[in-house]
């Protein structure tokens, strides 16, 4: 555990590339991605994480991939073991993506670990607790086989499947802020798989917020344009930093999906 319950101080991001408006997203504003904005949004996100004294390894665009700017989904990284975990994507279209971050990981001697088919596992079905705890989204993104892969990486940890049919990775409806707290969308996932936490219900008509990154010191970084999430966390006593990522939004993106923690379990 660091710098207040945070469970990272690194991250790895990459920046996003022109062809984002092919990105795989359901999004009826797909189509109307601004480029130049996503580039500046993208570059306020990483101020925030330089700000709140997190180290940012920026890895270079990958023109051939439109969702590559969302590379929590390549990996799950243990830098306290220094071994890594590499996805291997439910989404073909985004094969390939991972390749990059297993080369600068191995660079880094991290020992990598390859997913392996018929196993498929994404990064933002993957939710990481101090407690001795890691919940695994079952969604179309992830398998069962994937789930399996996750246990015997996490081998001195509980490994929970959590099946998620009704959102793209189980990040998009829960997520850990520190001190045995979930934010959740309880219309969007069981509760019941997470007895033993204290949750923080986020309402249906703001559940794109559930989707928030902890940035340690009970600081919550938030997106833009949720004030009734806002005052929930406020009031559960968290700041709340927001920032504006409404082009990867149209991308089904969130705050979560743009960096991959190297975590220290």
């Amino acid at each position: 555990m660091l710098d207040g319950g945070r469970l990272y101080n690194s991250v790895i991001v990459r920046p996003p590339v022109k062809e984002l408006v092919k990105c795989v997203s359901t999004h009826p504003l797909r189509n109307t991605v601004d480029y130049g904005l996503a580039v500046k949004q993208h570059e306020n996100y990483v101020k925030i994480l330089r700000e709140e004294g997190i180290a940012v390894y920026e890895l270079p665009r990958l023109g051939d991939f439109p969702d590559s700017v969302f590379i929590q989904d390549t990996a799950v990284v243990r830098s306290a073991v220094k071994r890594a975990l590499i996805s291997r994507f439910g989404e073909p279209s985004r094969r390939g993506e991972e390749l990059s971050v297993r080369e600068f990981l191995s660079k880094m001697g991290f020992e990598v670990v390859d997913v392996k088919e018929p196993a498929t596992l994404e990064g933002g079905d993957v939710l990481v607790t101090d407690v001795g705890v890691i919940f695994v989204g079952v969604t179309s993104r992830t398998n069962l086989y994937g789930v399996d892969a996750l246990r015997n990486f996490f081998k001195e940890f509980r490994v929970v499947g959590v099946p998620a049919t009704k959102v793209f990775h189980l990040l998009s409806a829960v997520n850990y802020v520190g001190n045995k707290t979930l934010v959740i969308v309880p219309e969007l996932v069981d509760t019941s798989y997470f007895n033993g936490f204290r949750l923080v219900r986020v309402p249906l008509e703001e559940a794109y917020a559930a989707n928030m990154l902890y940035l340690g010191d009970n600081k919550v970084l938030v997106p833009e344009g949720h004030p009734k999430t806002v005052e929930i966390m406020k009031r559960e006593g968290y700041k709340v930093i927001e920032a504006e990522i409404s082009e990867f939004r149209k991308c089904d993106g969130g705050v979560t999906c743009l960096s991959l923690p190297l975590y220290e379990v």
